[in-house]
């Protein structure tokens, strides 16, 4: 059996610098390749087949051409054979090449930038919380490919419950926001569980766990179909080239918002933080409170998240408003976070073999249940 390297397959980028056969030396040379209409180049998920106990230097020799460069210091490729356990491997960055060593135990193995999160596990989600009573899911609309744009709704809206927003994966390579959102919604579906049964009885979560269908099945890593970046689209979205965009915020406007959370994770970080709206005109002494305590409530929550590490406040100084936490916070006079999470590790709590993963994903999006709860008690 010739060793071969494939990636048609949903998430799926990669470019082989050869017709896809790999030298029975093991040496392979790769080439991230850049986001479908758009020139991001980060995200890649491919699949050597036949290459079982033959030693592997697998080189991606346009690592330092990336879009975050800096996010391959110190950072590890993962890997998988049976798609569902993801372990790191060894990994070195020179400056201009990215370099993995290793030897496949199998015929078959799944190397990829960060754990992914599938089209069909995410269906799987949408029927999973569909079976609660608690929950109520919608179809918003299309993607710009046609896919659904759908809505997990979790409790029921009165005049005292507050609504809480929370979206992810506007950027599709972010995967570990698709995973986080999972955590958080089988927490919340929990009867067993007081702190969501006490959550619900204060506030109604409206949850979009994949803003970015298109791109996530397409492989890339901020774009969609269209080739935009959903989160500079805030300001004057379309349903020609945002329609993601457009239908969310159009429901958002609908239902209107008391908090609001956009997940996402950060190429160079090794860190859990979220950025906050304090640059935003208008941003008051309550915003500024609510945002204080929550970081609180989160810190004493999960020992995975942390404050001292993170973006400056004039970070996105400039183009602020066109975000989607920026925009909400603004308009809605709400807290409003972005949340972000390592690509890497969590330099804090490091895990040598696994480092950042979906698992520790899913518990941070769980464990976000105890600061909404304080801060709909507070408000």
């Amino acid at each position: 059996m010739t060793p071969t390297i494939s990636s048609a397959f949903d998430s799926g980028a990669i470019e082989v610098v050869s017709d896809g056969n790999v030298p029975s030396s093991g040496d392979i040379t790769l080439r991230i390749r850049k986001d479908s209409h758009a020139d991001f180049r980060q995200w890649f998920h491919f699949r050597l087949s036949g290459g079982r106990e033959l030693p592997c230097s697998i080189r991606f020799e346009n690592a330092g051409a990336c879009t975050y460069p800096e996010g391959w210091k110190d950072y590890r490729v993962v890997a998988s054979y049976d798609r569902a356990h993801w372990f790191r491997v060894p990994t070195r960055y020179d400056g201009t090449v990215m370099t993995v060593e290793h030897t496949p135990e199998r015929n078959a193995v799944w190397y990829a930038y960060f754990e992914p999160y599938s089209l069909e596990r995410h269906q799987a989600l949408i029927g999973r919380a569909s079976d609660s009573p608690l929950v109520r899911t919608e179809r918003l609309g299309a993607s710009v490919e046609g896919r659904d744009m759908d809505l997990i709704t979790v409790g029921r809206r009165n005049g005292a419950r507050k609504a809480i927003w929370i979206i992810a994966r506007q950027h599709p390579g972010e995967s570990m926001a698709e995973w986080f959102v999972e955590g958080m919604i089988d927490r919340l579906i929990d009867r067993a569980d007081p702190v969501s049964r006490r959550l619900l009885e204060r506030a109604v979560l409206y949850v979009v766990p994949n803003m970015n269908p298109d791109g996530s099945v397409r492989g890339n890593l901020r774009t969609n179909a269209a080739g935009a970046n959903l989160n500079r689209e805030w300001m004057t979205p379309s349903m020609e080239k945002s329609p993601e965009v457009f239908l969310v915020r159009e429901r958002l406007q609908q239902t209107s918002v008391d908090a609001f959370i956009d997940v996402h994770g950060d190429e160079g970080l090794p860190y859990v933080f979220i950025a906050g709206g304090e640059m935003l005109p208008g941003f008051g002494s309550e915003q500024a409170r609510a945002q204080s305590e929550f970081i609180a409530d989160f810190k004493r929550a999960s020992p995975d998240f942390q404050d001292v590490h993170g973006y400056s406040a004039g970070k996105y100084k400039e183009d602020a408003l066109k975000l989607a936490s920026k925009w909400a916070g603004h308009t809605f006079g709400c807290l409003s976070l972005t949340l972000e999470m390592p690509f890497k590790d969590n330099a804090d709590l490091p895990d040598p073999e696994l480092g950042w993963n979906g698992e520790r994903s899913r518990k941070l999006g769980a464990a976000m249940l105890e600061p909404l709860l304080r801060s709909v008690d507070h408000g």
